[in-house]
């Protein structure tokens, strides 16, 4: 037995710990729930009806679907290899650095930090701001604490209460994750586990409630006819192969941009035990489980709207529409409430691995 701090045997006192390192505390099971928490936000409850729109048919609508999945699966095991050969803090900065140049690596991690993640951050906080007025009217778009300034014709600037909201909430965030591991994971883990059994109470009750027989027989007895289509340009739209398969390209605009940040894991591979191994595992088990809820989303859509009431869903919510096909009077409040829920945690996934 070895006391720390103490000779060993030989004589030799043991290495101190290196307190610029990072702790390893995120096991496989605290890693998959942060890739699932970081692609689950609200993507999955408004993108469809779009998606709906570009292929014209419910067939191909799901066909959409696991196309995304196994483009996010088969980059999640490229990336998982990466991870493994350098399983160090800063994801594809470490990568691009390695690989290329230092320059690549700089102007990435400057480019995430001005741009894509924290654009990403606003634009999932305002999201949950603007769901949060269906349930608070003071909290609005329209409500300003500092009225429009015009800087142009185009351009504004001003305060308004879903704003001041949805910065009170990316603050809050940060700071808590500035606290230590133990209370950014759980937080993580608590909203995974909220926001997994919210989109999974929506597909039960879509498949097992909102199922009715106008719906079914509207989008799966021909669901490979299209109908309903926008016009992709120069009359270029679905009914033809080659409309087709650009309306495909096109709708995974929609479904990726709902599959994305799996890969957030990896700028916290530093902290994630056995890294070697579990960053890749967390990548593709979680990609796995979020792209299946997504197509059984997407099945319980169908067999409560018809495909119309999808493309034309107000405001592209389609979550919404679905529950209050359900639930008419409480359907726009649970979904709501349910998107709140998803967005907070997509939120603090996504802030998590950026202040480590």
């Amino acid at each position: 037995m070895h006391i720390a701090g103490k000779p060993d045997s030989a004589g030799r006192k043991p290495a101190a710990p290196n307190p610029r390192e990072f702790a390893r505390g995120l096991n496989l099971f605290d890693s998959t729930m942060l890739v699932i928490e970081a692609m689950i936000g609200s993507g999955i409850f408004i993108v469809p009806a779009e998606m709906a729109r570009y292929v014209g048919s419910a067939g191909w609508l799901l066909v959409a679907w696991g196309v995304a999945g196994m483009l996010t699966i088969a980059g999640a095991l490229c990336y998982g290899e990466l991870s493994a050969m350098m399983p160090h803090a800063g994801g594809m900065y470490v990568y691009l650095r390695e690989a290329y140049s230092p320059l690549w690596g700089f102007l990435y991690g400057w480019t995430l930090f001005s741009v894509i993640e924290t654009g990403t951050i606003a634009a999932v906080a305002v999201a949950l701001a603007r769901f949060s007025g269906v349930l608070w009217p003071l909290v609005s778009e329209e409500r300003y604490l500092i009225s429009p300034f015009h800087l142009s014709t185009h351009y504004a600037l001003s305060l308004s209460t879903a704003q001041r909201l949805a910065i009170g909430i990316i603050f809050l965030l940060t700071f808590s994750n500035t606290l230590g591991l133990r209370y950014g994971k759980l937080i993580q883990n608590v909203f995974t586990v909220a926001k997994t059994c919210a989109l999974g109470g929506l597909i039960v009750i879509g498949i097992l409630y909102g199922r009715n027989a106008a719906a079914v027989s509207s989008n799966f007895a021909a669901p490979w006819d299209r109908h309903g289509v926008d016009s992709l340009g120069r009359g270029l739209d679905a009914t033809t192969i080659f409309g087709l398969f650009v309306a495909m390209c096109l709708s995974q605009t929609g479904s990726l941009f709902s599959a994305d940040s799996w890969h957030n894991i990896a700028f916290a591979a530093a902290e994630v035990k056995k890294a070697e191994r579990n960053v890749t595992l967390a990548m593709v088990v979680g990609a796995t489980l979020v792209i299946a809820l997504y197509v059984l989303a997407n099945v319980a859509y169908l067999v409560t709207l018809p495909l119309a009431a999808i493309q034309h869903a107000p405001a592209n919510r389609v979550g919404t529409a679905a529950l209050r096909a359900i639930f008419p009077t409480a359907g726009a409040s649970v979904m709501a409430a349910a998107i709140m829920i998803s967005t907070f945690g997509t939120i603090n996934a996504l802030t998590y691995p950026s202040v480590r």
